[in-house]
């Protein structure tokens, strides 16, 4: 494991090991606390996109296992436009010992990747997001006895984190299905790809439009906001498009009664998400925020260390 760009790079088994190690490090954590494995190491997080718990998860991660992180905005390198991709990959190979990059474009941190010798972690890109969705199986495992077989229900646009989140099921033998008004749904790479894993552990995988059937027997439900960073001019068209697609108390009682329910954050809460859901018994999106910086210890452990 040199990088951690996208799911689909792994294995079954290599994701296994890293929520192991993620559950591992979290027992560790609350029990003994961490060992300074990363003493030493630094860590450059590099964000074109603000966010609450990429840059907390991996700061506080680097700072349990003993490294350092320095946190670079996007004024301050304007990642590709001020400087080349390529040459900020060379400088920050000579300081640093791990990137981890949150981009607007995918196509950027396949740059970091090629052009440096250090370790590159996709933080989150227009395409997809990695690091959300090991939070999310850290999650799923804790609230379930076993992955294999769950029915996974994701309610909404088919984006970045409905990309990782259906290669990560597909991987872990969980049955994927995904409601999203017709145009939103996921690319049409991401399914052939999606198919291909699912066929090897014979997982179901469906797209549809109607959200009541899509949960009906469902034992997650997820859904993501609307209208993602970069998409504001949409905002309004998609509100009117999305709204039979709203998590709430009715949408839920057509799933089984112990249902989860999942968000990544931040929620735009009375659009795609209750507050009755949200808070409600069945959620377990703070849960799942938590487990983003257990999962992101495990990746940098796995990166950094021998």
């Amino acid at each position: 494991m040199c990088n951690f760009l996208a799911i689909d790079d792994f294995s079954s088994k290599e994701i296994e090991r890293l929520l192991k190690l993620a559950s591992k490090l979290k027992q560790e954590h609350f029990s003994i606390g961490n060992k300074p494995v990363l003493l030493g190491k630094t860590l450059a997080m590099i964000f074109q996109k603000p966010s609450l718990r990429t840059r907390v998860s991996f700061e506080i991660a680097m700072h349990h296992l003993g490294g350092n992180s320095i946190y670079i905005s996007p004024q301050e390198i304007e990642l590709g436009k001020r400087e080349s991709v390529p040459d900020i990959a060379r400088v920050l190979d000579g300081y640093v010992d791990a990137i981890m990059a949150r981009v607007f474009q995918y196509e950027q941190i396949l740059e970091l990747a090629e052009y440096t010798s250090i370790p590159v972690i996709n933080g989150l890109s227009n395409y997809n997001h990695p690091c959300q969705a090991l939070g999310d199986m850290l999650t799923i495992m804790e609230q379930r006895s076993k992955l294999q077989d769950l029915r996974l229900t994701f309610v909404g646009d088919g984006n970045n984190v409905a990309t990782s989140l259906s290669l990560i099921c597909a991987l872990m033998g969980i049955h994927f299905t995904i409601a999203s008004p017709k145009g939103y749904e996921l690319k049409d790479d991401v399914v052939k790809r999606v198919k291909k894993i699912s066929s090897y552990g014979k997982v179901g995988f469906i797209q549809m439009i109607d959200p009541i059937t899509a949960v009906s027997n469902a034992d997650i439900i997820y859904t993501d906001v609307w209208t993602s960073m970069g998409q504001e001019q949409e905002a309004k068209h998609r509100q009117q498009l999305f709204q039979s697609y709203q998590v709430n108390k009715a949408l839920i009682s057509k799933a089984k009664p112990n249902v989860i329910v999942m968000h990544d954050l931040p929620a735009k809460r009375g659009e795609e998400i209750t507050d009755e859901v949200a808070d409600g018994p069945n959620s377990v999106i703070f849960q799942q925020a938590h487990n983003r910086m257990h999962s992101a210890k495990a990746i940098l452990y796995t990166l950094l260390t021998d």
